[in-house]
């Protein structure tokens, strides 16, 4: 088990994500400091009206990839927000598993970079995605309702 910070609060965010493990049935791969892997078991729920994965999922894959590898980068008491996401589309997929590789290229104290590669079981890159990111200090919760 790790004892990196930022892996295990990547590891504890994703855990509780009902959006990310309930409803899509995504799960985590490899979680290393700047880099993540995000899975996904291609179900005829994930298809599109041509029975390929949908395009939106395969960004979502990658956003989740590029924004948890940047989250495992950033010192105690930082956050961050994607400020944009461009995903190239290079093959379809129909089934098995598909997994998003994200990883940072560049984290500054107000700026992030990463990149994902979104690939099959066999490989096969199927989308490359770029993120960028505005980095931040987190805020303290709001005590007032």
């Amino acid at each position: 088990m790790s004892l990196d910070p930022g892996v295990e609060k990547v590891r504890h965010r994703f855990a509780r994500s009902a959006f990310h493990t309930s409803f899509l049935g995504a799960r985590l791969g490899e979680v290393e400091s700047g880099s993540v892997e995000v899975q996904l078991d291609v179900g005829t729920d994930h298809l599109n009206l041509f029975g390929t994965l949908h395009g939106g999922l395969i960004a979502t894959l990658a956003d989740t990839a590029t924004g948890l590898a940047m989250l495992t980068s950033l010192d105690d008491g930082m956050t961050h927000v994607t400020t944009s996401l461009s995903v190239t589309f290079l093959a379809p997929a129909r089934s098995g598993t598909v997994t998003a590789r994200g990883r940072v290229l560049k984290r500054g104290r107000r700026f992030g970079y990463a990149e994902a590669d979104v690939v099959d079981a066999d490989g096969a890159l199927l989308a490359r995605a770029a993120a960028t990111f505005s980095v931040m200090p987190e805020r303290e919760p709001s005590t007032t309702g």
